[in-house]
């Protein structure tokens, strides 16, 4: 039975483990949770990015549910990138500010030059026997909250999501750029060598 339901990409089409079936991974925002879903191998859903939010008609099924249908809703991005090198300078003194007040977290919004807000920037501590960066890439820890509080604040608009962990693996830093290819999110591409995908689908409904 097929069943519409809001889903975000976590990881792009690849091939599933131990089979020759073409797989995605979503975050069901419905249930609150990642699920891998089968796609057809001829199919736009190939074309797919991490980040997208979508509207997905799945069918549900053993192993794992397959994707009939989907409409792209809002082209957001999510790009990763461990052991970055160097962490730029407000993820940094926020890391030393939570340290200092033995915080876990912190956070603060980012501005340009003119002083114009054009992201938020979160730290969260890596440490222990949790791997927060891994949570994030895997959906096992959803950015789903971070994306939604910038959406409630200011028009719900395509943003880019930027999943970093420094060299050293103390904390994560998850910063999310307003504007889709605005300077902010550019500049981020640039520092930590995170290619911009082709995206060839356009916001309708795809097959």
């Amino acid at each position: 039975m097929d069943e519409q339901r809001p889903a975000r990409v976590l990881t792009g089409p690849h091939q599933a483990h131990g089979s020759d079936e073409r797989v995605l991974g979503l975050f069901d925002r419905e249930r609150y949770e990642p699920v891998e879903v089968r796609i057809d191998s001829d199919g736009s859903a190939g074309s797919l990015r991490p980040g997208y939010l979508l509207d997905v008609d799945l069918e549900w099924s053993e192993p794992r549910p397959h994707l009939e249908d989907f409409t792209l809703r809002r082209p957001t991005l999510y790009a990763f990138a461990d052991d970055i090198d160097p962490v730029f300078e407000v993820a940094r003194d926020l890391w030393e500010e939570a340290r200092a007040s033995g915080d876990s977290m912190n956070s603060r919004l980012t501005r340009n030059t003119d002083n114009e807000v054009n992201g938020v920037c979160y730290v969260f501590a890596d440490s222990g026997s949790a791997d927060r960066f891994q949570e994030f890439e895997d959906g096992s820890r959803p950015l789903e909250p971070l994306v939604d509080r910038v959406n409630e604040s200011d028009e719900p608009a395509p943003r880019e999501a930027f999943v970093l962990r420094p060299a050293d693996g103390a904390f994560v830093v998850v910063t999310i750029a307003l504007e889709k290819g605005g300077h902010f999110a550019d500049t981020l591409r640039e520092t930590y060598d995170l290619d911009r995908p082709a995206e060839p689908l356009a916001s309708a409904t795809h097959r």
